[in-house]
């Protein structure tokens, strides 16, 4: 099984996670912008090949592993509608993130506006979560580590009007899966 992607990237570090909390053997394989592209039809990362079978989503990823491994993914619709709410926040801000890197006044555009409304809305329902301070973490919730650890190192959202996430942000980096996948650049 080899997994593609980037040290950075916080759809493949929940990969990682999941893969190292498995017992599959694995190859992580850095690819970058470019060869993503080459790679996977979606032109991003992650991408999971085993055998015959390429999947270009981390969810599907995520789910693949999961069964393999013989741990439920995501087992109720709400749990689900979070982790899908996690990744909306996820997208938006990694949308704009790239925009303003390539320079785009992301302030000037309403649908770039809208974007940032749309990541603080979500930011205001996940405080709402009752988040846990130990672990085992489920897959909802390490998409919630792996999103805030991107978006702080980033400097993307602050979370400091965000008491329940700071401290949930907290327990989660000293948890020794997220210590061995954090981005160092």
């Amino acid at each position: 099984m080899k997994l593609y992607g980037s040290f950075t990237s916080p759809f493949v570090r929940h990969c990682r996670i999941a893969l190292l909390e498995s017992t599959l053997d694995y190859e992580f394989i850095e690819t970058d912008q470019a060869a993503s592209a080459t790679l996977s039809p979606t032109k991003r990362v992650p991408l999971l090949q085993d055998g015959e079978l390429t999947l270009t989503d981390s969810s599907a990823i995520l789910r693949y592993i999961r069964n393999k491994s013989a741990v439920p993914f995501i087992e109720s619709a709400s749990q689900f509608d979070q982790y899908c709410m996690i990744n909306t926040a996820l997208d938006s801000t990694i949308n704009l993130f790239f925009l303003a890197r390539d320079g785009v006044g992301i302030e000037r555009y309403e649908y770039t506006l809208r974007q940032a409304q749309r990541i603080e809305s979500i930011l205001v329902a996940l405080e709402q979560l009752k988040l846990p301070l130990h672990g085992p973490f489920d897959d909802v919730q390490i998409r919630l580590g792996c999103y805030l650890s991107w978006a702080v190192f980033r400097q993307r959202i602050n979370i400091d009007n965000y008491p329940r996430m700071k401290l949930f942000l907290a327990a989660i980096e000293r948890e020794p899966f997220f210590i061995e996948t954090a981005p160092s650049a």
